[in-house]
């Protein structure tokens, strides 16, 4: 499944499911956690249970409650006969989450990997339930909150070196088990320049797609995590060039050198462009 875009939606409002699916986002994250409060959450997954039974024509996710949580039951047993796309796990701490939620369903999994303290040292452990992920993202948000961090952020908007770190485990933490690094949301949805500058980044430094909390998001997101018209000639060129130089190491093109790493980059890009 692509997943440049993943649209988060409450799950205890319905009337926006319909225009977060027209949104052009490539799959939903249809929520029933954090951002539905208890005495919701039964609505919540009534109302998610209800949606995804009907032919929706987009990739549909749910995040549950967390593993140790005394809702997570109740989200799986509202879900057994919905037929959602794949599970978002909050607060997952390494492959044992997966094995845990996996002895409980065969549906892929996308964990939120940096939310608590013991996660961070168990990013490295997904390649070993890499069968079962749907990828891998993280947040800024719970962490701080969990080790009573001030904030994550420097006054300009960047990351502090903690969460720079998280994020850079993630990356690799996907790259390792061979499935979608997804970045995490970009909260000020209505700065949609700075949202940009921030997906840009996250594809130059390896990610493949990126959560989104607002409709006005997914364009841009989009656009971040498509390859150019010129990006797309330019690996053709390099993979061109190589085959017709077999047995080559490093070659000539427009005046740079190209070698085995840029022949991979662009063989990926084409990759994920089909």
């Amino acid at each position: 499944m692509r997943l440049r875009s993943l649209l988060f939606v409450p799950g205890d409002r319905p009337e926006r499911f319909a225009n977060a699916a027209a949104s052009g986002a490539d799959a939903l994250i249809l929520d029933l956690e954090d951002s539905v409060v208890p005495d919701r959450k039964a609505a919540a997954r009534a109302a998610v249970a209800a949606y995804l039974a009907e032919q929706r024509g987009i990739t549909a996710f749910v995040r549950i409650n967390p593993l140790d949580s005394a809702f997570v039951d109740h989200d799986l047993a509202a879900l057994a006969d919905a037929a959602p796309d794949g599970l978002v796990l909050p607060k997952a701490e390494g492959a044992a989450d997966i094995r845990r939620l996996g002895e409980r369903t065969a549906l892929p999994i996308l964990p939120v990997a940096t939310e608590t303290p013991a996660a961070i040292f168990g990013l490295g452990s997904y390649r070993e339930a890499a069968a079962q992920l749907a990828g891998l993202t993280w947040g800024a948000e719970d962490l701080p909150a969990a080790i009573g961090a001030g904030t994550a952020r420097e006054a300009d908007g960047g990351y502090t070196a903690p969460y720079q770190l998280a994020r850079s485990l993630t990356l690799f933490a996907a790259h390792a088990a061979a499935v979608p690094a997804i970045e995490t949301v970009y909260p000020d949805f209505r700065d949609l320049d700075g949202l940009a500058a921030y997906a840009a980044r996250g594809r130059r430094d390896g990610f493949t797609g990126m959560m989104a909390i607002h409709p006005t998001q997914v364009p841009v997101i989009n656009a971040a995590f498509t390859p150019s018209a010129a990006e797309l000639d330019h690996a053709r060129r390099v993979v061109y060039l190589f085959a017709a130089n077999p047995g080559a190491g490093a070659l000539q093109l427009d005046g740079r050198m190209v070698d085995a790493p840029h022949l991979k980059a662009a063989q990926r890009l084409l990759a994920a462009a089909q």
